[in-house]
């Protein structure tokens, strides 16, 4: 016997309790057959000014994310899905444990992470080195992103951090916004824009982007959501977020 609506996949998806882009754009990508369920690791909407607060709020996420996880396993999803990035890219290619982590939690389930769902898809676009960042985050985090991203071969040509104000407030940030940081960063070096932040909203703004800038824009929630049905060997192209889901 299988699952009656997730007949073809369930995938448990565990986000920090202040996101509110993450369910809203994985929902909309969901093909059918697959179904999304998902857990809320409890964390503050403290302010956010400096590196130190940045810091604080990273020791917020690490103390709630493995109940968080074990109580969405619950349902016995197929897959464990961590719809945050931050704590994914920290300490740089080999220095972070997550996934062994999670696995753990997971009771040996398979893990996606951002981290390495963007690294993934940066594949699918051929030998792709240089490479523009749009972040909501403050420095610390922003070094924390290049590092990984250093580790794993790439060239940062520019990075934007939007030094948003509160775990919230990252959703606040408007199309507009975002389609102003894409421009900023843009750059005739530069092979492929990549988004993290899994709260910033831009699934949609990626693929409209990619008409007019004519290269690969990577959201994380695309491919954090892509990783974990490839990986899980759901082949279905979804239009309306950029190519990397509607075409790999």
């Amino acid at each position: 016997m299988v699952d009656s609506l997730g007949f073809r996949l369930k995938l448990g998806i565990i986000a920090p309790s202040t996101n509110t882009s993450v369910q809203p754009e994985m929902d909309a990508m969901r093909p059918f057959g697959v179904t999304n369920h998902f857990g809320r690791l409890y964390i503050r909407d403290d302010p956010i000014k400096n590196d130190d607060d940045f810091n604080k709020l990273m020791d917020n996420i690490r103390a709630t994310m493995e109940d968080a996880a074990r109580v969405v396993m619950t349902c016995q999803p197929d897959r464990l899905v961590l719809g945050m990035s931050s704590e994914t890219f920290w300490n740089g290619l080999e220095g972070s444990n997550v996934i062994a982590r999670m696995q753990e939690v997971a009771g040996g389930a398979p893990v996606t992470t951002g981290a390495d769902a963007v690294r993934a898809a940066l594949t699918k676009y051929g030998n792709i080195r240089r490479i523009a960042v749009i972040t909501p985050y403050m420095p610390v985090g922003d070094a924390q992103v290049r590092r990984f991203f250093e580790d794993c071969g790439f060239e940062i040509v520019t990075l934007k951090g939007l030094q948003c104000g509160s775990p919230v407030q990252i959703a606040h940030v408007s199309e507009k916004q975002l389609r102003n940081a894409i421009i900023e960063v843009d750059d005739s070096a530069v092979e492929a824009i990549v988004q993290v932040g899994t709260n910033l909203a831009m699934a949609r703004l990626a693929g409209v982007a990619e008409f007019w800038i004519d290269k690969p824009v990577i959201a994380i929630n695309t491919a954090i959501y892509w990783h974990a049905l490839r990986q899980s060997g759901v082949t279905d192209r979804v239009p309306g977020f950029g190519s990397l889901l509607g075409e790999y």
